[in-house]
């Protein structure tokens, strides 16, 4: 065969009691190219008492399953149905629970029992069949036992979501991730320190659809998803285990404190139209910036996909985050002390911004702006 036909799963099953079928099902190796053409029909026939009567019936088989093939016959079923009545008739919508159920079923066992034919499968499929995570809510407990993810755990392997909780940390009331359309993006994204840094786990979504089943599942096992580019996470209460050994309030003294304050409220200042709050960090251990999305606001990504689609009002204000042990921070917070606000703040303070727009994959609005105020500081550096 050319690999389209070879089966990464095969289920055959006869279900008896109120309603009688047969089934026979695969799911092909490999996706086919229009896969994620939501008009795409399902590849499963539909016979009744062994003959044929359609291969598109529109209702047999959920469209987050339509890259299922095979046939079902159906004992219950009268062979004078209509196309049109197929897709309204009790019985089908029977089958077709029945069908995802099952297949869900064959799904976790087949990660136990052939874990690199599941991963075929998961590579292939698997952001199709998260497709039922945002509108199969009967579905929905069993496609979360199903799903795997990226993760900071390891850089090869993906996990389940009951792996994760397993390890998470003592006091970790969330599972963490950060979404986007690039994994090794993702991989080096500056709000992942923090979180690294304590061995913390954080996953990566990275599917358009995982920002909209976020929207119908807010947790799982009553663990709630939180998003590490949005809002104030609260990483001081774990240990880090790499990076700095001792506390970093140690390490930073009240001298130290009170100077980055004032550079943060001078920074607030200069970027009062661009940013809705300026902090300082937990989250970031080598990088002096970052942006994130505010308590209440929709995290980066989804904001990004909104703005797309014309969806979002670029009105709600991001944080920029700046990391108080970082030595460029350190340097122009002991500027800060001695001249208080001035031209390289303020130009420094739009870097700064800039650099955490481009770490985020965004265009920076002032492309000219940025590159003199580089220009500059390079000089600058260059004559110390």
């Amino acid at each position: 065969g050319n690999g389209v036909d070879e089966p990464a799963m095969i289920s055959h099953w006869r279900a008896e009691g109120t309603m009688e079928y047969n089934a026979l099902l695969f799911i092909p190796t490999l996706r086919p190219f229009d896969l994620y053409d939501p008009t795409r029909q399902h590849a499963v026939r539909l016979y009744v008492k062994r003959v044929f009567i359609t291969d598109n019936c529109d209702g047999l088989v959920f469209p987050w399953l339509r890259f299922l093939r095979g046939v079902v016959d159906s004992e219950d079923l009268p062979l004078n149905i209509s196309r049109e009545m197929l897709q309204y008739n009790p019985t089908v919508s029977k089958i077709r629970g029945g069908v995802a159920k099952r297949i869900l079923s064959d799904l976790m066992k087949l990660a136990i029992d052939d874990e690199p034919a599941f991963l075929t499968f998961w590579g292939q499929f698997g952001a199709v069949l998260k497709e039922g995570l945002y509108d199969a809510s009967e579905h929905r407990s069993d496609i979360l036992k199903v799903v795997r993810f990226a993760s900071t755990h390891d850089e090869e392997k993906v996990t389940s979501l009951a792996d994760y909780i397993s390890r998470m940390k003592d006091g970790q009331d969330a599972i963490y991730y950060l979404s986007g359309e690039n994994l090794e993006t993702l991989r080096n994204s500056p709000q992942l320190e923090g979180f690294k840094a304590r061995g913390l786990e954080v996953l990566f979504f990275t599917d358009t659809i995982d920002d909209f089943w976020l929207q119908n599942v807010p947790d799982y096992q009553m663990k709630p998803f939180k998003s590490v580019t949005k809002g104030d996470i609260k990483l001081d209460q774990f240990q880090r285990t790499s990076g700095p050994a001792n506390d970093d309030k140690q390490v930073r003294d009240d001298l130290t404190d009170k100077k980055v304050e004032k550079l943060r409220l001078l920074i607030a200042d200069v970027l009062k139209d661009e940013v809705g709050e300026v902090r300082t960090s937990a989250r970031l251990t080598d990088s002096p910036v970052c942006l994130i999305a505010a308590d209440n606001e929709v995290d980066l990504r989804m904001e990004r996909v909104l703005r797309i689609h014309q969806k979002y009002d670029a009105a709600g204000k991001r944080v920029l985050e700046i990391n108080p042990d970082h030595p460029l921070i350190r340097k122009l917070s002991d500027l800060a002390a001695t001249q208080g606000g001035s031209p390289d703040i303020d130009s420094a303070a739009f870097l700064l911004l800039d650099q955490a727009r481009i770490i985020q994959g965004e265009p920076v609005p002032d492309p000219g702006r940025f590159a003199r105020a580089m220009a500059l500081f390079m000089e600058k550096g260059l004559a110390a």
